[in-house]
Formats: structure tokens, sequence, C-alpha cells
């Protein structure tokens, strides 16, 4: 029997996902010219998990090659206010579709060193995760503590389940059958923030049930 490396057997398959995932956000493009405003809501729904499966697909390329120490962060300043805006605009339609309420606070002139795209495509995963869990509302926030800028989501929902409270992230996601929540967006987020590093501190992040609106917050700590 012929040796398999599944990972990279894994990495390849993916890459071939990706190309195909293309080719139909391409066609829903040339979809989305034909029909005049407003869209159909299921034109827009399939759009948006469309750009969800090609973020999810993104973060498997991108801790394959941290596993192999083939990749590292473009980091840069870059202003708060701006990463909220695109995070907000891509959950936008699925949002609406659901009549959640995304409400978005930030200090004034707030900047933070990141890769914006990594941190962008992170929160984008966990504020999808967050509306699918929660009842009318979620809250994406980002102040300064210390010597960290923290990026936060808080929902009205049920809470985190206890296999999601944990300090290890680094374990990795085991999927629950009852919820199929994989823990994934939990997974990447913490590999991506442990990237994030000034001088002696590292980002990090941190999962409790204390949100104010009685249900799940996320905090990621970034240096």
């Amino acid at each position: 029997m012929l040796p398999i490396d599944f990972s990279a057997l894994l990495a390849s398959s993916i890459h071939d996902i990706k190309n195909s995932l293309g080719a139909l956000r391409a066609l829903l493009t040339q979809l989305e010219k034909i029909y005049i405003d407003p869209k159909p809501d299921e034109l827009k729904h399939l759009n948006f998990e469309a750009n969800r499966m090609n973020n999810i697909l993104m973060q498997l390329l991108i801790l394959y090659k941290i596993d192999l120490s083939q990749f590292s962060p473009t980091i840069d300043e870059h202003e708060v206010g701006e990463i909220l805006e695109d995070v907000s605009a891509q959950q936008s339609t699925l949002l609406s579709l659901g009549n959640i309420k995304l409400i978005t606070q930030c200090d004034n002139d707030l900047h933070c060193y990141c890769d914006s795209t990594l941190i962008g495509n992170a929160l984008c995963t966990l504020v999808n995760n967050a509306q699918r869990y929660c009842l009318t509302k979620v809250l994406l926030s980002v102040a300064k503590e210390g010597d960290y800028v923290v990026f936060c989501i808080e929902d009205d929902g049920k809470g985190y389940p206890e296999n999601l409270l944990t300090s290890d992230y680094k374990q990795l996601p085991l999927i629950d059958l009852a919820t199929g929540n994989t823990g994934l967006g939990l997974f990447f987020t913490d590999t991506i923030a442990q990237l994030h590093v000034q001088g002696d501190k590292r980002g990090f992040i941190t999962t409790d049930n204390n949100s104010q609106f009685g249900g799940a917050r996320f905090r990621l700590y970034l240096p």
C-alpha cells in the first residue's frame, strides 16, 4: 500500500475546492447583475454562504502553513474603525435576513498593529457564530486596555457550551454533534493572536458567559 501524506492531500483538496468555489462566486456575481434591486433573499443568502465557506477554507490553509512553519502574518498599523466597518459590511446581509442587530462600538482614533486580513477573517467567523446562537443582537466593540487593544464580541443568547469555556484553545477542535459547533473559529483566532507579538507581549483570546446581554462574550487581545 502506498504511503499517504493526508495533511498534504487535505491541503491539495482545499485548494481544489477553493478554485471551484471561486468559479461559483463568479457565477453569483453575474446573477446579481441580472436581478434588479431588491435582490432575492435567497441570492443574498447563497452569496453569504459562499463567502463564509471561502473564509473557512482560507483558515484551514493558513493553519496548514503555520504547522509547516511556512506562514508569517503581515503586521502593520491599521485604524480599528476600518476593520469594524469591513466586518459589519460582510455580515450585514445575513444579519438583516435573520433580523439580528449588529452594534459596533470603538474609541475614536484607535489604531492597532495587526494583520488586518487575518483579524477581519477571524472576527467575521466569530460574529457569524454569534448571530447563529443569539436572540436579537450582537455587539462588536474595541477598546484599549493597558498594553492591549481588545476586540470584544457579545450576544444575548444562551452562552458558550462548557467545552468552549477553556483556557487551552490550542487543542484541535472537535465537532459537537448536538450543535454542529466545531470550535474552529476559536482555534484559528487563538493561533493567529499568538502570532502578534510586541516586545514581551503576545496576543491571546478569552471566552466566558459574562456578556452584558446575558450571553456569550469573546475577547481578542492584541499587543
